[in-house]
């Protein structure tokens, strides 16, 4: 791992990727020394929380579904979005919080962004993210046939996490392994978080890798556009 911005405050130069390991998910993970790895780790904790709790909005959603109180709710002269839209907007202010705990914890624990206003960016490239995949978790909890079926969600979120740059440089995966987490969505969040705050981050030749900033608004763009209009017109079709 490399960081962008030179050497941490008081730390001797970072060191190299060095050669890729066959060790899998967890490649050389821990290579190097800890206090280098904990601030690699701390913005890929955070685009973590924000992946986090989206099982909980699509369980919330699709339970409200099933009961009479939604039934009203339709009948009432609201935009057919208003609902939809309420619950994404009430998840998001929990989102905030975890978001704001989790920094404070870093924070607190000896991380530091390299400045306050790339912390707010970074924070911004987060929030964006997750209101793209809350309103992915309101569809598809929406589309649901059932809450146990969205319970079975709750297992994709560690394959997920686990295949991305987020705990591990991906340099130290298997090449084909390495080129899908640099890939992976919540990579892009975790990178751009790394290169708005400072933090080390990994050398890499992919486009993905070198534009995750970039990357992660598109995503979150794209998603949000094709979900939100999707997830609006499944509340008003539950019927159908």
């Amino acid at each position: 791992m490399a960081s962008p911005a030179g050497p941490l405050p008081g730390q001797s130069a970072l060191p190299d990727s060095g050669p890729a390991h066959d060790g899998g998910l967890l490649g050389g993970a821990i290579a190097g020394d800890l206090p280098t790895y904990f601030w690699y780790a701390v913005p890929g904790v955070l685009a973590v929380a924000m992946l986090f709790g989206l099982e909980g909005t699509m369980l919330a959603i699709t339970t409200d579904a099933k009961n009479a109180i939604t039934d009203r709710l339709r009948s009432l002269p609201i935009s057919g979005a208003a609902v939809p839209a309420g619950r994404c907007l009430a998840d998001m202010a929990a989102s905030l919080l975890a978001l704001a705990t989790t920094c404070t914890a870093g924070l607190l624990m000896g991380w530091r962004p390299g400045s306050w206003t790339g912390l707010v960016e970074a924070a911004l490239v987060l929030l964006a993210f997750r209101f793209a995949l809350l309103w992915l978790g309101l569809f598809a909890g929406l589309r649901a046939t059932s809450p146990e079926v969205v319970v079975a969600v709750q297992i994709l979120v560690w394959p997920i996490s686990m295949l991305s740059s987020v705990f591990v440089d991906p340099a130290t995966m298997p090449r084909w392994l390495g080129a899908v987490a640099e890939w992976n969505p919540l990579s892009a969040a975790a990178n751009a978080v790394r290169e708005l705050t400072g933090s080390p981050t990994f050398t890499s030749t992919t486009w993905a890798g070198q534009h995750a900033v970039m990357l992660s608004l598109v995503t979150s763009g794209v998603v949000t556009a094709v979900f939100a209009p999707l997830a609006v017109r499944a509340y008003r079709n539950l019927d159908a």
